[in-house]
């Protein structure tokens, strides 16, 4: 995967701005990108390569499966309906919802929000499988059990059935036709057998995986050997694989990855310090492509926006999957060149959440707040505006009929058009955020008056963990000293920078007006999710009450395609290090590219001015003011004279750019990155496996034009 100029990337370079067999047609922009994707976070960058996250929102215990020539994932989706998300794609980048396998997860009076509720629990890690022309979904219900799906098309209809529960679980159909599941967070995992039809586990078939892995199973039998993936619990944790020749055992254990963040920060990245570990990759399955690569579709969390998914490659070292590439195993790149699944298309957003609420039906990517009561919500009474009839509710965390979405990173804006006309008397309807604590703006109506408030509740009682959880006292509300209109805007703006979210609304959908303090947005373990978006409508009289009329729910994606994405090919610029300020620059005498300080007010020197030469695949060459490139030798960095010709695999860089305009290199010729030693002039290295988590450790750098 290292070599520069192959046929394949060739091809890429050729079709990621033209027409090819598998591209669909769309409205370019001056990008030459669909705007679609400039305007919603899509992975792909259209060159050739793809950006993590794959989706810049929370997808939840990935599992991964190729069929043929297709890729399908699977999905947690806890508490909320309908339930196990379902997608599919072609090329492992590209990504579209095929459904879900349970429009209605209702298997009791909890599930429902009566007399209980089950926030944090629900659909569980799910596995997905194919075997003999049947998809298959298996998945625990903490305290109902494993829900088997099984369909002949990943569209549905589903069949289910239900086996005792079983932990964090993955299913292996071996080529003798025997069916093995294993499941557990702590050693020895059993390893048991079901039974053909999978309805019922085989009695006396117990084996044993007695080695130090985690939870989140993922079985396999690769090239005739057993393969389990595993991680290990937690935020800042590693994934392990055990590999055995027989499904009895005995089995080796490795290392599949080890503290790769991709630079993600425990703290908000905003209050990041210099010693934050980072919230590391550490959930997800392997899958090959028919060109023989193996790629992980792999989770980590990401503060309050929830944990999300990247994808990153594999390679097999000693007989193990080990994430990464070759030099720098067990870490991963941030951005790399898409998978050789022999299909090309433009980059399409996988989630576009806006609905106007017409042609009677609802976005699909909206899901209810448990299981919701049908007869009470409408698009059909009003046509073109969702109808939320009130049902009584102590308040917002207890209502029924709240539906949700899930808020796109790294920044987004949320903004809804609501109807108050028919709500009654005890009724409060409006836009929130569902967490714990949780928050929201609307509009209150009493018998008298209708106001628009904003709430903050105070989270959780601790006493009650987060089953079953209670709330705690309630916070005063804060009230708008303005009479709302019949017909107003509601707005969060979430910034997951700085999780924080400023509630504000408006008269006439132009002019919005902040009410209350930005809300802290937190990841929690109670909903065990990140914040949700939300419409609602409750009434707290203890009857039902009216119906509020909700419009036009826009989601705003800012930074989309901000300067995470730019790469200055063809311009002049200065690198300087995030660490300290320093600058890269060439040393004439030495010929090694060293860091040195510059004063701000002095001019930039010609020898810490490089330009970008770009090499295709958003991979570039560094030219320096006398002509040479910047070249790999080892671990040291040189600067050479190319005489003619293209640049080789020592002058070649994967421009890799994280959130936030922090830039890394990374060489071609032993995927380790250019690095300084923060705060000590010196020469550059590739001695940098990653970006440490607060971009502080010399690897990342700002880049700025210069004439």
């Amino acid at each position: 995967m290292g070599r520069v100029f192959s046929t394949r990337w060739v091809l890429y370079a050729l079709l990621a701005g033209g027409t090819a067999p598998g591209l669909r047609p769309g409205a370019a922009t001056a990008s030459g990108l669909p705007s679609a994707a400039e305007r919603h976070w899509t992975a792909d960058n259209g060159n050739g390569t793809y950006s993590n996250p794959l989706f810049y929102e929370e997808f939840e215990d990935p599992d991964v499966i190729r069929v043929g020539d297709d890729y399908y994932l699977a999905g947690t989706t806890m508490h909320m309906n309908p339930s196990v998300q379902l997608m599919r794609s072609k090329d492992l980048v590209n990504w579209e919802l095929a459904g879900y396998c349970m429009d209605r997860l209702d298997l009791g009076p909890a599930f429902r929000l009566e007399g209980g509720n089950i926030y944090g629990r629900g659909i569980w890690a799910p596995c997905i499988r194919h075997h003999q022309g049947m998809f298959y979904v298996f998945s625990n219900v903490n305290g109902a059990g494993l829900q088997v799906f099984r369909s002949k098309s990943i569209d549905g209809p589903w069949e289910r059935n239900q086996l005792p529960g079983r932990h964090d679980l993955s299913v292996l159909f071996d080529d003798d036709g025997k069916v093995y599941l294993i499941s557990g967070n702590r050693s020895p995992y059993p390893i048991e057998e079901l039974t053909p039809d999978l309805r019922s586990f085989v009695p006396g078939v117990r084996y044993e995986l007695d080695a130090p892995m985690g939870e989140g199973h993922h079985l396999y039998k690769i090239n005739g050997r057993y393969v389990d993936v595993s991680a290990i619990p937690g935020a800042t944790t590693d994934q392990m694989v055990a590999i055995a020749d027989s499904i009895r055992g005995p089995w080796k254990v490795a290392r599949m990855v080890q503290g790769e963040s991709l630079g993600v920060t425990i703290a908000a990245p905003a209050r990041a310090r210099s010693d934050d570990r980072g919230l590391t990759l550490h959930q997800g399955g392997i899958v090959d492509t028919p060109s023989g690569e193996w790629w992980s579709i792999i989770m980590s969390d990401h503060g309050s926006a929830g944990r999300m998914v990247s994808l990153v490659p594999v390679t097999w070292n000693v007989g193990f999957p080990l994430i990464g590439l070759p030099g720098n195993l067990r870490k991963a790149p941030n951005t790399w060149i898409k998978p050789d699944t022999s299909f090309v298309q433009e980059p399409r957003p996988a989630f576009i959440h806006d609905d106007n609420f017409d042609g009677g039906r609802l976005n699909p990517h909206w899901q209810w707040n448990h299981a919701p009561d049908d007869a009470r919500w409408s698009l059909r009474e009003r046509p073109g505006m969702l109808r939320l009839h009130s049902l009584p509710a102590d308040d917002f965390y207890s209502a029924r009929n709240s539906l949700c979405q899930r808020p796109p990173g790294p920044e987004s804006i949320m903004t809804v058009e609501l109807d108050t006309v028919g709500m009654a008397a005890g009724d409060t309807a409006g836009l929130a955020l569902l967490s714990s604590p949780y928050a929201w703006i609307g509009v209150v109506k009493t018998d008298d008056r209708a106001s628009v408030q904003r709430y903050t509740s105070s989270g959780m009682e601790r006493g009650f963990g987060r089953r079953n959880a209670t709330p705690r006292a309630a916070i005063p509300p804060v009230l708008s000293p303005v009479v709302p209109p019949a017909r107003l805007w509601l707005r969060v703006h979430c910034s997951f920078d700085t999780d924080e979210a400023v509630f504000s609304w408006s008269a006439d959908g132009r002019e919005f007006t902040p009410l209350g303090d930005p809300f802290t947005m937190t990841f929690q373990l109670t909903t065990f999710q990140g914040v949700r978006p939300a419409l609602f409508h409750y009434n707290t009289s203890g009857k039902a009450g009216g119906w509020a009329d909700f419009d036009s729910y826009t989601v705003e994606e800012p930074r989309a395609r901000g300067v995470e994405r730019e790469i200055p090919v063809g311009k002049t610029v200065t690198l300087t290090s995030g660490a300290d300020g320093r600058l890269l620059a060439a040393d004439v005498l030495s010929g090694m590219l060293v860091n040195l300080t510059v004063a701000a007010s002095d001019p930039t020197p010609e020898r810490a001015r490089f330009e970008v030469v770009d090499l295709g695949l958003g991979r570039v060459a560094l030219r320096t003011a006398d002509g040479r490139l910047v070249s790999a030798s080892g671990e040291s960095v040189l600067l050479k004279e190319v005489a003619g010709g293209p640049p080789g695999e020592a002058e070649s860089f994967q421009w890799i750019n994280l959130m936030r305009g922090d830039t890394m290199l990374l060489s071609l010729s032993n995927h380790r990155y250019l690095t300084i030693r923060p705060g000590e002039p010196g020469a550059v290295t590739l001695a940098a496996t990653g970006p440490q988590p607060a971009r502080r450790g010399g690897a990342c750098f700002k880049w700025k034009p210069v004439d």
